[in-house]
């Protein structure tokens, strides 16, 4: 093997050695002179793979390769393998992702994840750019400008969302059932999250609750939402694209139909194993509850609902959620790249892990996303089949 592969080779290995925690010296690496064992000498046989490959792409290959776009690529790859939340930035993206503004930046109102190699849409927030486009849950941004979303890590893309007011931004979106994508140009603008709503159903024995996000400020609002409906008004709970907010904030909404038991763990290999557990001071209401859930319910809302059900406290109504409960690491690299690595993941109390599997819901009823409830006027249409599914059941239920 010439130098320049035994070279590039380390390069490479140094990068996923340390994204895996290993741990190395140069003396110490195989072709150089290794002595490991176990899963280390499983990662070393793979290195031999890893450099025969990029031996045969150089001199195989129909024209002579750029090798620093390949082992780019080649990282992007190994990162997001792993799940849509780890990613690899070169130094140039990582110098912008370390320097991009926390506050009033612009956008076009979009939470996005990825899913099956592409960018796809979790939530379209209420009143911005992308709603008016009538962009939507589900819908996959095949491209951003002319880059396909399929070559750019999770962090990126959520970058090249952002910019300054007024700047356009132009997406090729993939819809359900329409065989071409649509060419899409959308004018950033710094977007507000929805307020809280609030409605009264029944003679006012139940309290719709729509938070929108679960930041601090808005579970605030939740709770003396919540104080002031007293002790025996049954509450229906609408995390539906609620997908902001802090999983510490998701789990003290759980908290507060809950009085006893664990709520939540947070684990991962090498991370302390958290275990989030009911407090009884912070408990609200004991009062029948519902919660409704679709595909934008991520995060934070998914940590909540989870609970719920997990407890058998209340109904969980509508669609299988998105899936989206983990911790990130970033780790810098000599070279001036960084991984963003998922170290830990949020468990329900059943052991089963949110972002792998989501949560599915004790009542699954489909969304009718052509008849939605009105987030200004929460009544309920004959279209939303979810909120009367969850208001019929509650309406049985004593309090």
């Amino acid at each position: 093997m010439s130098r320049f592969f035994q070279r590039l080779t380390f390069v490479l290995a140094a990068t996923i050695f340390a994204a895996l925690g290993l741990g190395f010296a140069l003396g110490e690496f195989g072709m150089f002179g290794v002595h490991a064992g176990g899963e280390q000498d499983g990662a070393y046989r793979q290195m031999h793979v890893y450099a025969e490959v990029l031996k045969r792409i150089q001199s195989d290959y129909v024209t002579d390769p750029n090798i620093n776009t390949v082992t780019t690529g080649a990282l992007h790859g190994l990162l997001e393998s792993l799940d849509a939340d780890s990613s690899y930035l070169t130094p140039t993206e990582y110098k912008i992702y370390k320097n991009r503004p926390t506050t009033g930046v612009a956008q076009i109102g979009l939470i996005v994840s990825k899913r099956y190699g592409y960018a796809t849409i979790v939530s379209v927030i209420p009143g911005s750019p992308a709603d008016r486009e009538h962009l939507a849950d589900g819908d996959v941004i095949e491209s951003i400008g002319d880059t396909s979303t399929r070559e750019l890590s999770l962090a990126v893309i959520r970058l090249m969302l952002e910019g300054k007011t007024g700047s356009t931004l132009s997406l090729s979106v993939v819809r359900p059932r329409k065989p071409d994508p649509d060419k899409i140009t959308l004018t950033r603008t710094v977007v507000s999250p929805p307020a809280l709503s609030e409605q009264q159903y029944e003679n006012s024995s139940i309290l719709y609750l729509k938070p929108g996000e679960l930041t601090a400020a808005r579970v605030d609002e939740l709770a003396a939402k919540i104080k002031a409906a007293g002790k025996t008004r049954k509450i229906l709970l609408d995390l539906r694209d609620v997908s902001e907010g802090d999983a510490d904030q998701g789990i003290r909404v759980a908290n507060f139909f809950i009085n006893q038991g664990t709520l939540a763990v947070l684990e991962g290999q090498k991370f302390p194993r958290q275990t989030f557990s009911a407090d009884p001071s912070k408990f609200l209401t004991s009062a029948p509850v519902a919660v409704l859930v679709n595909r934008g319910t991520y995060g934070a809302a998914e940590l909540a609902a989870d609970a719920v059900e997990d407890a058998k406290r209340g109904d969980v109504v509508g669609e299988r959620t998105f899936g989206e409960g983990s911790v990130q690491k970033t780790i810098e690299m000599p070279d001036g790249s960084a991984l963003l690595l998922t170290v830990a993941k949020y468990e329900g109390p059943d052991g089963k892990k949110i972002q792998d599997e989501a949560v599915a819901p004790t009542v699954i009823v489909s969304q009718n996303t052509d008849d939605d409830i009105d987030a200004d006027n929460p009544q309920p249409k004959q279209g939303d089949e979810i909120l009367n599914k969850a208001l019929a059941l509650l309406k049985a239920k004593n309090s």
